[in-house]
């Protein structure tokens, strides 16, 4: 398959992401496509060793900043990296597309140019958040501020569909974001939702779920609104690394110093489990084609995990999984 990388998305670009892509086509049967300036990018490469018929560059000369206006910036900037490679899936030339470059753009980019499968309302940005028993898949974490209920059954479909396929969950448990378990709370969109989720087929809904209760691993698929999804997406990030430091500097400090030494390796396997660099990216579900979202400061290690998100995502043909799932409900909503 076909990997379209944005090589100066990012703030370590483009050192890192040609690296990481090296480091990935070393490891993977796949095609990168490194989309970028190719002087930059070719210079970085020089530094590895790889398949070399793996990795090919597609020059682009312009770069779109964070700070530049999403919609403004895709119809001025024809030739930038996040445009060039948006078209390179658009036009069938590569089977997905990966960016650590600004997430607006990006997500304005996809569906102008790549756009969203048929039936569906709203693609959405899902996340997996690290839980004390693996994984929950959230969806919308950030794509969709304002949503209905019809957005998030569907997040709700495919985010099963994800769930099965990456995580090999046989029918996942899917439970609505809200400020309490009780049917009745929330505001008249959680309530719609919950009936919408309550009577839908082809998903195992677990009814509501607190916040609090996601680290628990209570639930694999959560569904809400990008605004709210994207609110527990920052705390958690946010907490997780204070907790860890909290606890690096009591242990560290004077008599705890041996102790330390003994508890090194389970410390490190803990902030492993809470690395967003394991996942590699977020992807932006619902198009016709995988665009997967890095994090502004990913790594080489997360840019070669977000290109092995993409492969394992095209050999489960999880979007075509998602067509066949949002078609059948387009099917029973018209009769």
């Amino acid at each position: 398959m076909i990997v379209a990388l944005d090589a100066m998305g990012g703030d370590l670009a483009p050192v890192e992401i040609v690296k990481g892509a090296a480091e990935a086509a070393k490891e993977l049967d796949v095609l990168i496509k490194l989309v970028g300036r190719e002087e930059d990018v070719t210079r970085e490469l020089a530094k590895y060793d790889y398949p070399k018929e793996r990795i090919e560059v597609v020059h682009a000369e312009e770069v779109i900043g964070t700070d530049e206006v999403p919609t403004m910036a895709i119809r001025r900037k024809k030739n930038s990296s996040l445009v060039v490679g948006l078209n390179l899936v658009k036009n069938g030339e590569a089977d997905a597309f990966v960016s650590a470059g600004s997430t607006g753009a990006l997500l304005t980019g996809a569906l102008l140019l790549v756009g969203r499968l048929e039936g569906v309302e709203r693609p959405a940005l899902g996340t997996c958040l690290p839980t004390k028993t693996g994984f929950s898949f959230l969806l919308d974490s950030g794509a969709n501020v304002d949503c209905k209920a019809i957005y998030l059954e569907q997040f709700a479909k495919m985010g099963s569909i994800y769930a099965e396929n990456m995580f090999g969950i046989k029918q996942p448990k899917v439970a609505l974001v809200n400020i309490g378990a009780e049917k009745e709370k929330g505001n008249a969109l959680t309530k719609e939702a919950y009936e919408r989720l309550e009577a839908a087929e082809g998903i195992r809904f677990a009814g509501n779920i607190e916040p609090r209760n996601i680290p628990f691993g209570d639930a694999d698929v959560i569904v809400c609104d990008g605004f709210v999804g994207n609110t527990i997406l920052k705390l958690s990030e946010g907490l997780a690394k204070t907790l860890i430091d909290i606890i690096k500097e009591e242990i560290t400090a004077g008599a705890y110093k041996l102790a330390a030494a003994m508890l090194k390796t389970p410390f490190k396997n803990v902030k492993k489990r809470f690395d967003a660099d394991e996942v590699g990216g977020a992807p932006f579900i619902g198009l016709k084609s995988l665009v997967v979202k890095a994090h502004g400061s990913s790594n080489a290690r997360a840019v070669k995990n977000a290109v092995k998100q993409c492969v394992l995502f095209t050999e489960a043909d999880i979007t075509g999984k998602m067509k066949e799932a949002i078609s059948v409900q387009a099917e029973k909503m018209d009769e």
